[in-house]
């Protein structure tokens, strides 16, 4: 079986930070992803859908510490199926996404106070994941605290040669998104 994830979007609400009794961190965020597609009659279509995304251990921390409401993330993760019982004795359920990495995008200025270097552009691409989280769930706090910066080092710029630079023809028609 396999369960994974990844969305592209924009927070609808800031950052609601709360902490287990266990002492780890627990972060909620609402996403907005959106897909555009052509109708029938040639007009752009949009769709949102809107999906919550809980967040735990160290990367919980840093999405409050450095988003808000309109910042733009990359989360990978999984698809869980959360249900409880509401005041009224009703059964409610609903779909969530339970992230195991977040990768902040966009710059300071866009849509948080990035930790970064040097002027209005800040940090692109840093990435925490919930290591935390997935070792709570198997019985241990080995990597509590740990976050991975999958950031590559710059890489030694090489001239590729022409014969190996393949000519890609995509007609915009083409593209399923």
């Amino acid at each position: 079986m396999f369960n994974k994830v990844i969305l592209v979007g924009n927070l609808t609400r800031d950052v609601e930070l709360r902490y287990l009794p266990s002492g780890s961190a627990l972060a909620k965020l609402g996403l907005a992803v959106n897909r555009r597609f052509k109708k029938q009659d040639g007009s752009q279509g949009d769709e949102v859908c809107y999906i919550d995304v809980n967040l735990f251990g160290r990367t919980a921390e840093v999405a409050n510490q450095y988003l808000k409401r309109g910042s733009s993330v990359l989360i990978e993760g999984r698809l869980v199926l959360e249900s409880w019982t509401d005041n009224n004795g009703q059964k409610r359920s609903k779909h969530s996404i339970t992230a195991e990495t977040m990768q902040m995008l966009g710059s300071r200025n866009e849509g948080g106070n990035y930790a970064g270097n040097g002027g209005g552009n800040g940090n692109y691409g840093n990435s925490y994941s919930n290591d935390s989280y997935n070792d709570m769930h198997n019985g241990g706090y080995n990597n509590y605290g740990s976050y991975q910066n999958t950031q590559p080092s710059a890489p030694k710029p090489q001239k590729p040669k022409e014969n190996d630079i393949p000519e890609i023809d995509i007609d915009d028609e083409e593209i399923p998104f």
